[in-house]
């Protein structure tokens, strides 16, 4: 179908952050040149980024109607289904705008190549005039992206582009039971991680180098996996779990598998007010996951689409 509705997404800057802070700019660079840093590159950054704003938003407005919207507002806005949704990188950003769309195609945008690098970002504002037509008329070249999706039993969800956090809010341990693979257990451990294809690179490769790196490198797959991830649009995805104790009350035999689409893993929470689910490292878009409430995760039936 056409798309009618561009929804430029952006994000705060280094230097509004320290503005939000500080309350003015003097006083931000006070605070950071008082430190000895080069409060120089926070404002060459903010500078760089408001003017790839600009273009962005100038080249946009050519062809439908533009609403931008910053990162913080991602979690409450509503998506109009025949969309086109740009957003202004870093990769992070992307994904986190991702998981909350429902098909609408997404184009990254690299607002500074000289200081990201952007996997997800293969545009830059000047490409926006060759690539938005196109886009909006969906016969542009899109790259499916499979989800990650938490359900608990009083009905909340949480998608997740990257991978999925359950555990404990702070530095304890977090203690629930677990069903998976066949098999159920009770544990006491750092968290679950839930990795997707795109974020089987990040945060999930990092727990596999670390186990290798004491262990050894043993299983010939496992080490392809820590090497090269897996697909973006893989029909699966894989959880591990970060630090599990095995005591008289926890065990530790279910500590890493793969999660097919149609089949779930189950948790349910032991833990009495310090239980939560986040994804893709945002903790600020949380569920709560106290005692006796119960996750299901495993595949979402809906994918991103990201615009090449």
């Amino acid at each position: 179908m056409a798309r009618e509705r561009i929804i430029l997404v952006t994000r705060k800057t280094r230097l509004d952050d320290l503005v939000a802070r500080y309350n003015t700019v003097e006083q931000a660079r006070f605070y950071v040149e008082h430190l000895g840093a080069d409060f120089s590159d926070y404002t060459a950054e903010h500078a760089r980024y408001q003017a790839a704003a600009r273009a962005s938003e100038e080249a946009l407005a050519r062809f439908g109607r533009v609403q931008r919207i910053d990162r913080a507002f991602l979690p409450n806005f509503l998506f109009p289904p025949d969309a086109l949704v740009v957003a202004l990188g870093q990769d992070g950003l992307v994904a986190n705008t991702l998981k909350y769309l429902d098909g609408q195609p997404l184009v990254g945008v690299n607002p500074d190549p000289g200081r990201w690098e952007g996997v997800l970002l293969p545009f830059g504002p000047d490409d926006l005039g060759k690539v938005i037509p196109a886009a909006l008329a969906d016969r542009r070249q899109t790259r499916s992206v499979t989800m990650a999706r938490a359900r608990l039993t009083d009905g909340q969800e949480l998608h997740a582009v990257n991978d999925l956090f359950i555990g404990p809010a702070s530095h304890v341990s977090a203690r629930y039971s677990i069903e998976a693979l066949g098999r159920s257990e009770t544990q006491s451990s750092s968290g679950i991680i839930v990795s997707t294809g795109l974020g089987s690179t990040g945060w999930f490769r990092s727990l596999l180098s670390g186990a290798a790196g004491i262990e050894g490198e043993t299983d010939d797959g496992l080490m392809r996996l820590r090497e090269s991830g897996f697909a973006w649009d893989a029909n699966h995805l894989y959880f591990t779990v970060r630090e599990p104790f095995p005591s008289r009350a926890s065990q530790a035999g279910i500590v890493f598998g793969r999660i097919a689409r149609g089949e779930l893993i189950r948790i349910v929470s032991q833990m009495p007010d310090y239980g939560v689910i986040f994804s893709d490292g945002v903790e600020a878009d949380f569920l709560k996951f106290d005692a006796g409430m119960e996750a299901r995760i495993g595949v979402a039936d809906r994918s991103g689409v990201l615009v090449l």
